[in-house]
């Protein structure tokens, strides 16, 4: 077997867990800012029904405050009532209470909104800051866990680059400059498996006079379709590589087909 061959799988494999790990690592703070955020915005629902709770006490201190102001006024009123000296003065405060005792109607009617109202604001709060103190628990540990997930995922990579690099340093300069290039033109996949007659990743006719070459692995072969570095998987081992070419496995006879291989020196 040629002693790159495996170098270089064991690379892609390489490859493959750092770009998962560097996926992870950016997509992590991403949905910490997401649960962050929807804690917010609850944050500010609460907010929002506390400020219409505290509003309506306001208005129902303000409505009492009226109806202290009738009642003083008629009490006033009565007291000029007794000192009238004509029926027609009389009756001119008598109907000056009425009208304050009405008013003072209409603000109790409106009193008994808000106490209504207010009773269904202080269920809403009531129940939003319960809500709310359980989801705080929660991201807050939903939080610390992932910040140990990242640090993990950062210590994990760190290793495996070190690792990668000792690893091209024992590959020689020509094979690594084609796994370089396939692996930047063909989505990150640069090694895949091929039976005696295909590519499993792009599905290209491999060239019969190839196949002997290809099913010694003592070689480092290219295939001329997708540039891949190929390696000879047994049939009842082979699995199809869905990473490659989705266009070239549906028709694999386009312009590429009928390509085969190629090996580098």
């Amino acid at each position: 077997m040629h002693p790159d061959l495996p170098r270089v799988r064991q690379l892609q494999e390489l490859d493959n867990r750092i770009r998962e790990l560097d996926a992870e690592i950016s997509r992590l703070p991403k949905y910490i800012a997401r649960i962050e955020r929807q804690l917010e915005s609850h944050k500010k629902a609460l907010q929002a029904d506390k400020n219409a709770l505290e509003e309506n006490r306001r208005s129902h201190r303000h409505l009492e405050g009226r109806v202290s102001d009738f009642q003083q006024k008629i009490s006033h009123l009565r007291v000029q009532m007794g000192e009238a000296k004509t029926n027609q003065q009389f009756r001119a405060f008598q109907h000056e209470i009425g009208f304050l005792e009405g008013e003072i109607l209409k603000v109790e009617d409106r009193i008994l909104d808000k106490m209504v109202e207010s009773e269904s604001l202080e269920q809403n709060v009531a129940r939003a800051e319960t809500a709310l103190g359980e989801e705080s628990e929660k991201v807050a540990a939903e939080v610390a866990k992932v910040k140990e997930r990242v640090a993990e995922d950062e210590k994990e990579a760190a290793s495996k680059r070190a690792r990668r690099k000792e690893l091209t340093l024992a590959i020689s300069e020509n094979v690594l400059r084609t796994y370089s290039h396939a692996h930047k033109t063909r989505g990150g996949v640069a090694v895949a498996p091929a039976d005696a007659q295909h590519c499993l990743a792009c599905h290209v006719l491999l060239r019969p006079q190839l196949s002997q070459i290809l099913r010694s692995n003592d070689e480092i072969v290219t295939c001329e379709s997708c540039g891949r570095i190929l390696y000879y998987q047994p049939p009842d081992d082979a699995e199809p590589d869905t990473s490659g070419d989705s266009s070239l496995a549906a028709n694999p006879l386009s312009e590429e087909g009928g390509k085969a291989v190629s090996s580098v020196h």
